[in-house]
């Protein structure tokens, strides 16, 4: 898992890294695995998030927007706190990693697979850098949107 850390480093010309499908588990307790399916999305003008849907056999599964380096730095080691938590597990036969997503109404536990995971989150730091990630906001839209935006009384 090698990640250019240069600020310096161009972005690749379309910044497109394909998605992930994943074969994942949600433990439900100890003893059973739901096995599942998790479609990992990264959009180079958000490049801080990646936008992760778990799918469902029937209909539109649960969409959630995690932290690439909440992601990244759990493979290797505890990462997040709060609602969302990454680490790797201790299996040896195949490398995974479990991702809790908590809210008040629910607690889902899953164990993704580490290699094809991190192989993704490469691409995605080679199509955009760590510590670029603000380099391609529009500050200045962001700002004046801010500063003129509705209540704020005009002269």
């Amino acid at each position: 898992m090698d990640r250019d850390t240069s600020p310096h480093r161009a972005h690749s010309a379309s910044g497109a890294v394909p998605a992930l499908l994943l074969a994942v588990d949600q433990l439900l307790d100890e003893f059973t695995r739901l096995p599942g399916q998790a479609r990992f999305r990264f959009d180079p003008a958000t490049p801080a998030v990646v936008t992760v849907e778990f799918l469902a056999e029937r209909g539109p599964g649960p969409v959630r927007r995690l932290g690439r380096e909440l992601l990244f730095r759990g493979l290797a080691t505890m990462s997040g706190g709060g609602d969302v938590r990454m680490w790797p597990t201790q299996r040896e036969e195949q490398p995974s990693s479990w991702l809790l997503l908590e809210s008040p109404e629910l607690e889902a536990l899953f164990e993704l697979p580490t290699a094809p995971l991190a192989v993704w989150l490469d691409a995605t730091y080679r199509a955009v850098p760590a510590g670029a990630e603000p380099d391609g906001l529009d500050w200045d839209g962001f700002l004046l949107e801010l500063l003129e935006g509705p209540g704020v009384p005009s002269e």
